[in-house]
């Protein structure tokens, strides 16, 4: 982990990024754009889950 990156905390801004993630409805990969969400004017919930659908 790059030691220069600091944890969030409650009421922290979340900075913008990019993942790629999996979409059940077209069975394949898509992306997500955080800055592109703020954009559109829509919310968004994030949440980290470790290991829950984690391709092994």
């Amino acid at each position: 982990m790059d030691q220069s990156v600091k944890p969030l905390g409650v009421g922290d801004a979340v900075p913008d990024f990019q993942i790629t993630t999996y979409e059940p409805t077209t069975h394949g990969f898509g992306s997500f754009d955080l800055a592109a969400q703020k954009a559109g004017g829509r919310w968004s919930i994030l949440f980290f889950y470790p290991a829950d659908f984690t391709f092994v």
